[in-house]
């Protein structure tokens, strides 16, 4: 078991001349990103599903070793708002079927304005198979219940901790063997990025929450000025101080940052 470390996306103009060298051009960005980390979240499967050409093209540009965390569809999360979930997760899986075992989790993350409903998101992740690895990222406290808690460790799915402004903006929940957290902004310099303590702190919370060997899934989603590439490759090396084992990260040589 290991932590994964990699950032949301990697299509960020900001990031060239930065974390991509000038003379590698932007259909190139992605196979620079995966000799340097080995697992990208993807956000724009969020805001239009890709056809399955696509989702094969992306496996044949990576390594064998490389996974692609997927949002799942607004569609399905802020339009039906997890109503009548087996079409919406039938297509969404379907279409991104020609990744095989390159597809990791499955992120599903809900509008913040969506308060607790324990039938409908039970029935959500019953519409998963058991094959598929869930993370749900609830943005409404009222989510935060014991009922909620039951239904995501009933359905091994993961409770999608938060970090924003360099603080926990969700419960410390461990509801399955494994775990995701996502790092929104933080609060050191330049803006968006976060200072070592704040990352420090939270490879001591994995370890208290899952045990000296966790099995996480960790995404800085903070692009502005490159931050999210350096703070990975700070995290990676913070958690190999402390005795983690990590896929691999960019060097912070190769993570500079700037306002």
């Amino acid at each position: 078991m290991a932590i994964v470390i990699g950032t949301s996306g990697w299509q960020y103009a900001s990031w060239r001349g930065r974390f991509y060298p000038p003379e590698v051009a932007q259909a190139g960005w992605l196979e620079h990103y995966a000799e340097r980390f080995a697992v990208v979240e993807v956000n724009n499967t969020f805001y239009r599903l890709p056809k399955e050409s696509t989702f094969a093209d992306w496996a044949r540009r990576t390594p064998d070793d490389f996974v692609f965390v997927c949002k799942m569809s607004r569609f399905f999360t802020h339009l039906k708002r997890l109503r009548d979930p087996e079409q919406p997760v039938g297509l969404f899986l379907e279409r991104a079927a020609p990744m095989g075992e390159k597809l990791g989790p499955v992120l599903v993350q809900l509008p913040p304005t969506m308060k607790a409903d324990v039938q409908r998101l039970d029935a959500a992740l019953a519409a998963f198979p058991p094959s598929v690895r869930v993370a749900v990222e609830f943005r409404h406290d009222s989510w935060f219940t014991d009922d909620i808690r039951g239904v995501l460790e009933r359905r091994g799915a993961a409770l999608c901790l938060a970090d924003r402004g360099s603080r926990p903006v969700t419960p410390l929940w461990a509801t399955a063997p494994w775990t995701y957290l996502r790092f929104h902004w933080g609060r050191g310099r330049p803006e968006s990025c976060y200072g070592v303590d704040a990352l420090d702190h939270w490879v001591e919370r994995l370890a208290q929450l899952l045990g000296p060997d966790p099995e996480a899934f960790v995404f800085f989603n903070n692009d502005p000025n490159g931050c999210a590439v350096r703070d990975a490759a700070r995290f990676g090396d913070l958690a190999a101080r402390a005795g983690i084992t990590t896929t691999r990260v960019a060097t912070i040589r190769e993570a500079p940052v700037g306002g």
